[in-house]
């Protein structure tokens, strides 16, 4: 179904402005193309079928679970339904969506609005837009007003309890420090890694763990110009204190003069249940590092003209002592 809102989101471009439905069909048909990497239809489909009974069971009628349900009715069970619905769906099967995208635009256009998953998200879509969506948006900001309250009600209660900022669509700083852990006993997580634990995990042809050639041989060559640290490593990435979520991946890590340090992009596994449950001794953000990303710009793309355009920041010497080797 999620497949199937992209699926009608391009839909009404091509209704709206078939033009740019037309030249952007190569972006939309290589999203596709990563949809499908990690796609299982008879693992979606069995979902689909619990979802659908769970939906039309616990929705108002009026609010959409009526439409389910009849769905389902007229097809003989939920089960019957969601056979239908990926028997019948050309995007249930990666080589039938090629096939289509490899049409012309009007042809791609008219598959996707006549496809049976794409009328059933439609048509479930609508009823919350009409009915349940103008609700929501009526009293939402009497819900807002009531979380401000039940949030200062909770500081007043908890004057010592750390509150940290809901991070869900809102802009936020979130401050921490550069860290390592130990998740378990004799277990011991360092805070950065380099460039030779990349080449250590090198497995050729493996989707996750291939490397590059130019990076093998910049790496065999110790040709690391200007990004290698005191240590002659190549920093790739760290870990941090920072209280992060959804969302934030890419936000810019600042170290304490304003230097642009890093990017965020993860969280470490044991401190994935942070958004219920923050942790100061297990929960860990990773970020890249911003050396690795100017190596890789430099010496590995060869676009040393965007690093000519950029203000590179020496940072201060820390007066901790080098760690050991």
């Amino acid at each position: 179904m999620s497949l199937a809102s992209t699926l009608e989101r391009w839909a009404n471009i091509s209704e709206s402005n078939p033009g740019s439905f037309a030249s952007n069909l190569p972006d939309y048909k290589a999203r596709l193309e990563r949809f499908y990497t990690s796609y299982n239809p008879a693992l979606d489909q069995a979902v689909f079928a619990g979802l659908m009974e769970l939906y039309a069971e616990n929705v108002k009628a009026e609010w959409g679970g009526a439409l389910v349900k009849a769905q389902a009715d007229n097809q003989g069970s939920f089960q019957d339904f969601a056979q239908y619905i990926f028997s019948n769906s050309i995007f249930a099967n990666k080589e039938k969506a090629n096939n289509l995208f490899s049409e012309k635009p009007e042809i791609v256009s008219a598959g996707i609005a006549s496809d049976p998953a794409v009328v059933f998200f439609k048509n479930v879509s609508a009823i919350y837009r009409d009915q349940v969506a103008p609700k929501v948006n009526e009293i939402q900001p009497s819900i807002d007003l009531l979380q401000r309250q039940y949030m200062a009600a909770q500081m007043v209660v908890f004057p010592e309890k750390r509150f940290f900022p809901d991070a869900n669509s809102t802009m936020r700083i979130t401050y921490g420090k550069v860290d390592g852990y130990q998740p378990r006993d004799a277990v011991e997580y360092l805070p950065h890694t380099y460039l030779d634990g990349v080449i250590e995990k090198y497995v050729p042809g493996d989707y996750e763990f291939d490397v590059p050639a130019k990076l093998l041989e910049l790496y065999k060559n110790k040709d690391f110009g200007r990004y290698a640290d005191a240590t002659g490593r190549v920093p790739v990435g760290f870990i941090g204190t920072n209280h992060t979520t959804g969302g934030n991946s890419g936000s810019p890590a600042l170290d304490a003069y304003g230097n642009l340090v890093g990017l965020n992009f993860d969280r470490v596994w044991e401190g994935t249940m942070s958004d219920l449950n923050y942790d100061p001794e297990i929960c860990r953000n990773i970020m890249v590092d911003v050396r690795y990303i100017l190596f890789i710009i430099d010496k590995y793309a060869g676009a040393g003209h965007l690093i000519d355009e950029m203000n590179l920041v020496t940072p201060k010497k820390s007066k901790n002592k080098k760690r050991k080797k």
